[in-house]
Parts: C-alpha cells; structure tokens; sequence
C-alpha cells in the first residue's frame, strides 16, 4: 500500500531542505507518494515585524518560489521535485546567494529553458503560489514555518532536525513521526535547537541498511 504526503515548502529554508532529504531516503523504503506544494516565507510573514536583515531576504526567497510554482503549473510534479532539488543543491549544498547565477544553473540542471527564468520576477503564478501556501497553513494552523507535512487529515510543522537521518535511523524517525500524527490529541514536542542546519549528502544504499557512521574531522 502507498501513502500519500504532501510537503510544503520554501526553495530558500535550509530546515525544509534538511527535512526534504529524509523524506527522499524514507519515500521509497515506506513506499510513500509525495507530492511537493510550495509555501513562502515572505508571505508568511508579510504582517509581521521582522528584522531588516530577514525583510532584506525575502525578495530572494520569493523569486525561486514563483519559479518552483512556475513549473509546477506548466510542467507538473515531477518537474517541481526536480527543481527544488536543483535549487536546494545551489543554495544549501553549495551555498549560493546570487538568484542570477542559481536561477540559470538550476534550469540548465532540470532541462528547463533559460528564457524559464523571466517567471521569477513575474507575478503570473502568484494566486497559485499564495493558494498552495495558505493551504498548507490551512491544514496546520497558524504560528508555524516551512516545512509542512500532511499525512491523510492530519498536518504538522515539521519535524526540524539537523542533519537528516539516514538508513534505519530515518526510518525509525518516520514511524515514530507517523506513530504521533495518528494520535489526535498529539500537538506539540520541541526542544531549542543547538545547531545549525547541517547539508550531509545523502548515501547511495538502501534506506533499510543501517546507517553510516559519521567520519570524524
């Protein structure tokens, strides 16, 4: 049997990009059909009182979300996936911070046209984008970021980890994810974080062989 996910994210969020990886390693293993909706910070936090370094953000950050609903809209699916992992691996993997030599790599890595890349000035896909976003915080409620994930009727912000799990341990994760979700009553479990987002490459085995230890520095 298949179950069916949903994953909202933001293009530009190194926390939805580390949790996107697990849910990758675990989608075939627990045979998992997700499909990937886009959310925005900058929309999410367009009333709200923000420093002028994250306001100074959000331009950037919404430029490869209208290019990831872009694709979404005229190529599907398949297409979104594609380009998120392109982005992400520009952004995150390789910290890039420049859109105008992301934005031309990414397309060039999917297969997409370089003319592609006028949609993420462009405001055409906004009420899509905007749609897709508030649905996710539809699903989930208010006071809560990207990532978001649905399971069936059930959504949550989440889970932020660093780094992503690999092998038994991300699938041990999911369950136990999976395990909470089923429960009703179940809202909340949070801890501060102490580190930051760390981008490990994921490993080329199968998600059910143990997972590799770390190399030390």
């Amino acid at each position: 049997m298949t179950d069916s996910i949903e994953f909202w994210f933001d293009p530009s969020c190194p926390w939805a990009w580390v949790t996107s990886r697990w849910v990758d390693e675990v989608a075939d293993a627990r045979r998992l059909d997700v499909t990937w909706n886009v959310m925005s910070l900058a929309v999410l936090n367009e009333d709200k009182e923000v420093s002028d370094e994250y306001q100074a953000f959000f331009p950037r950050a919404l430029k490869y979300t209208r290019l990831v609903q872009a694709a979404q809209e005229l190529h599907g699916q398949e297409s979104v996936k594609a380009l998120y992992g392109a982005l992400g691996a520009l952004i995150h993997l390789g910290g890039q911070t420049d859109p105008d030599a992301v934005i031309p790599a990414a397309l060039a890595e999917v297969g997409l046209p370089a003319s592609f890349a006028a949609h993420a000035d462009s405001d055409e896909f906004d009420v899509a984008m905007r749609l897709s976003h508030f649905e996710g915080i539809r699903r989930v409620g208010h006071d809560v970021g990207t990532p978001i994930i649905a399971v069936g009727d059930v959504a949550f912000f989440g889970p932020v980890m660093s780094p992503a799990p690999t092998g038994a341990q991300a699938l041990a994760l999911w369950d136990g994810v999976m395990a909470a979700a089923a429960f009703d009553g179940f809202f909340e479990l949070k801890r501060s974080r102490t580190r930051e987002p760390i981008f490990a490459p994921l490993p080329t085995g199968p998600a059910d062989q143990p997972a590799a230890q770390p190399a030390a520095d």
